[in-house]
């Protein structure tokens, strides 16, 4: 089993979240050997598995995350995501008519279908639904050409909505992910495109991936995700299958922690059949659940640390997190931990705010567990020439 990885972000307001989440998604903190050999993970029978708490961003356990498989219907995760974000900029709207074109209602007879058909209109909130929870790949056309004009316009948007969250192993050649030799992806980056989804559009997650049955064409199929129906605590995501991926699942449960809650995304690739892609997800939610804690350590904006810094228009400058600090901990471990800032000095002005100053350990036991960047809480501009001359002639007294 391959090293656990976390991975730490901001939680933003909606005009900047995008590109901010996106960087901050990339800042990876390495749960130490040491540490993860006393909590060993579970065996999961399949070819690749991540499982993440979305509240710290942290990766608690992997195996083969960055491993290239073929996502199947995982892609339409994306899909959805570029639709919900057309409904949020008003380009299309939930009850808005689409003319089914033929090409969408040609799509693989032999796939999972949502069946539409040309002559009969259907609303943008069916074909959701149709995509979402009969994971209809005629749906995902029609939604494509609906928001983009073309699939392979769509395909366009797939891959820069992919670039701006910083994925570096995900390209998409289809919005439905039938079998293409340009549609790839991680169990890294399909846990991140996941996580956006959810904490981007959180209503819209509730609305469409808790739903167990959807009728359309007075044909009703069942949600293809079995943990709706095995554990109340999971409120979605997606199935997937094809020959080369095998059986996939991305899942998602949320459950009590301390006075609040936390949630954790699953992602389970390559199961030997969609029995063993259930079975497998729900153990991985299960012991990430029971072995591990989510606690905060600092608020956002709080001053950790007031170092002095040297040729600034102040002597001092705040330095801390810009959103709060969660980390993810075995349980019972919590009182133990002891951070340990490290940076490099002399800090020398100009600094703006944001930038990175250091670095925060998070010791157990004499061990790290956790790192995470420490940011200038505020602009310290340089002094004027003779303030920057004396500090000078102090540091190299120093």
């Amino acid at each position: 089993m391959s090293q656990s990885v976390f991975v730490f972000y901001l939680v933003l307001n909606q005009s900047i979240m995008k590109k901010l989440l996106a960087l901050s998604l990339l800042c990876l903190a390495v749960f130490s050997s040491a540490q993860a050999q006393t909590m060993p993970a579970p065996t999961i029978a399949a070819k690749s598995w991540l499982l993440l708490d979305t509240t710290s961003n942290q990766i608690i356990a992997s195996e083969n995350p960055e491993m290239r498989i073929e996502p199947a219907s995982l892609t339409k995760i994306m899909t959805a995501y570029l639709v919900f974000e057309a409904l949020r900029d008003k380009k299309v709207t939930m009850e808005q008519l689409v003319n089914v074109s033929v090409k969408a209602w040609k799509v693989d007879s032999d796939s999972s279908k949502m069946f539409i058909e040309p002559k009969t209109p259907v609303t943008v909130n069916d074909l959701l639904y149709g995509l979402i929870v009969q994971s209809g790949n005629d749906a995902a056309v029609a939604l494509a050409e609906t928001v983009a004009g073309s699939e392979e316009a769509f395909a366009v948007l797939m891959n820069r909505e992919v670039e701006r969250m910083g994925l570096k192993a995900t390209h998409f050649a289809n919005p439905h992910g039938l079998p293409d030799p340009q549609n790839y992806s991680t169990a890294q980056d399909l846990a991140r495109i996941a996580q956006h989804l959810i904490v981007e559009f959180p209503e819209y997650y509730k609305t469409f991936y808790s739903t167990k049955s959807f009728t359309y064409n007075k044909i009703t199929q069942p949600n293809r995700n079995r943990l709706l129906w095995l554990d109340p605590t999971v409120d979605g995501m997606k199935t997937g299958h094809t020959a080369a991926a095998g059986f996939c699942l991305v899942s998602s449960a949320k459950r009590p922690n301390g006075t609040g809650e936390r949630r954790l995304i699953s992602v389970v690739l390559g199961a030997t059949s969609d029995q063993v892609r259930a079975q497998e997800s729900l153990k991985l939610l299960n012991w990430g659940f029971l072995n591990f804690d989510t606690v905060k350590l600092y608020e956002k904006n709080q001053a950790i640390d007031t170092p002095e810094i040297w040729k600034g228009t102040q002597a001092k400058i705040k330095i801390g997190f810009t959103d709060d600090l969660y980390v993810t901990l075995p349980k019972g471990s919590a009182a133990r931990i002891k951070p340990q800032l490290e940076r490099k000095d002399p800090l020398v002005a100009p600094i703006a705010a944001n930038a990175k100053i250091g670095t925060m350990k998070m010791m157990i036991d004499g061990k790290p567990v956790a790192e995470f960047p420490v940011m200038a809480l505020e602009t310290v501009n340089q002094a004027s020439i003779f303030g920057r001359a004396w500090d000078s002639i102090r540091l190299w007294l120093k």
